[in-house]
């Protein structure tokens, strides 16, 4: 090993024990329930101010903006510890990882000096508008409409599976203002206030009971022009700009997976299912995966920190969202009929929590960027593989 390579290695060590320390002198003792519930929203607000006001609320942030500029290796050790510590889950994603290196990107001066510091602190929560009812996987189908009036959009359409809706201050969407048959041309990039008169935001109740996705509703919204990221008609560019952040490297690190199996672990001994061997079998087959994972992500934060960003962030959504599927799956097969009672948490703590988060993790396939989009991707501008027949 080189000095150079013995002194980063050092400062990482040094690193994650400063996180650790800092984390287990203020996670919240008990955790934070889920942040769906109104009722505690203030709480995780709070909480978000809690790590912005020690500096760790956006790592990856440039220090100009306020962040700590940090590399990829120092932030997978904040998450790493992150998850280990059992820190309530970040509040508002949408904004630090998608809207802000965004706005980062093509904002003006004015806007970045309006946006980013609300983000940084959480008096802004974000959404995203992207998908519609007939645009989903295939975005530059979307129909909402923006028709420039003066110098304002007035929006009319409807957007659908918009995480955190119902909470959010502010929206990132994709609208169109040019010629309806113009695929990814003619889509506008803009930020909407959700306080806008004609906003009406519906809650999609889900299968597990909870309303985390909503129906957002454009009647005659009014948007001022410099709300606009980028260029009108040039909103393409800046959406994928925004995907990129959100199926690259660093939005999952391995522990979170590996503390599923540690649930998963205690399900099987307390069920007496440790001497089963199709289920040791299974338990095996994931850690073999979540280990796999691991590595393929230190290569992939390795390429970027080379300056070698592609479409090889796709390879990361697909894998983590496929094996958050199956090891979900498993354990429902480990509870078996346990899986279908709502009121066994005192007898089998976390089984309750385990089927609301199998329900979820169903739709890991779909959010981010379909797993079959992902696979076209990867086939076509990774692999070189021939291009799928379009229509």
């Amino acid at each position: 090993m080189t000095t150079a390579a013995r002194q980063e290695t050092r400062a990482l060590a040094e690193w994650r024990a400063e996180i650790r320390a800092w984390l287990e002198a203020n996670v919240p003792e008990g955790g934070l329930p889920d942040p769906e519930s109104g009722d505690i929203l203030d709480a995780h607000r709070a909480w978000e101010r809690t790590l912005f006001e020690a500096g760790y609320a956006a790592l990856h942030w440039p220090v100009e903006y306020g962040g700590k500029g940090a590399d990829l290796d120092a932030r997978i050790v904040f998450q790493e510890e992150y998850e280990r510590a059992g820190a309530p889950p970040r509040m508002n994603l949408g904004g630090l990882m998608l809207a802000g290196p965004t706005i980062m990107k093509y904002g003006t001066p004015e806007q970045k000096e309006f946006w980013l510091p609300a983000i940084l602190s959480c008096e802004h929560l974000w959404c995203q508008g992207f998908s519609e009812p007939g645009a989903g996987s295939d975005l530059a189908n979307l129909r909402t409409s923006a028709v420039l009036d003066g110098d304002e959009l007035v929006i009319n359409g409807q957007k659908i599976w918009t995480s955190g809706g119902m909470h959010a201050d502010w929206m990132f969407g994709m609208v169109r203002t040019g010629d309806p048959q113009s695929g990814h041309r003619g889509i506008t990039y803009v930020m909407i206030d959700m306080r806008t008169p004609g906003i009406d935001v519906r809650p999609i109740k889900q299968i597990n009971g909870q309303t985390g996705f909503s129906e957002v509703f454009f009647t005659d919204v009014r948007v001022p022009v410099a709300n606009v990221m980028g260029e009108l008609n040039g909103g393409w560019q800046v959406a994928m700009e925004a995907l990129g952040h959100e199926r690259g490297a660093g939005r999952r690190t391995y522990v979170k997976f590996l503390n599923d199996l540690a649930q998963l672990r205690e399900f099987v001994t307390s069920l007496g299912q440790a001497d089963d061997v199709g289920v040791r079998e299974d338990l095996g087959r994931l850690l073999t995966a979540v280990s796999v994972y691991r590595h393929h992500v230190g290569r992939t934060v390795a390429d970027s920190m080379r300056g070698h960003d592609g479409p090889e962030a796709s390879y990361n959504k697909l894998y983590w969202s496929e094996m958050t599927a199956q090891i979900h799956e498993v354990g429902m097969r480990v509870l078996a009929a346990r899986a279908e009672l709502q009121d066994d948490e005192k007898s089998l703590p976390g089984a309750k929590q385990w089927q609301d988060n199998y329900w979820f993790s169903r739709a890991t396939r779909i959010f981010a960027g379909t797993n079959q989009i992902q696979k076209n991707i990867i086939s076509e501008r990774v692999l070189g593989l021939p291009k799928e027949p379009r229509r």
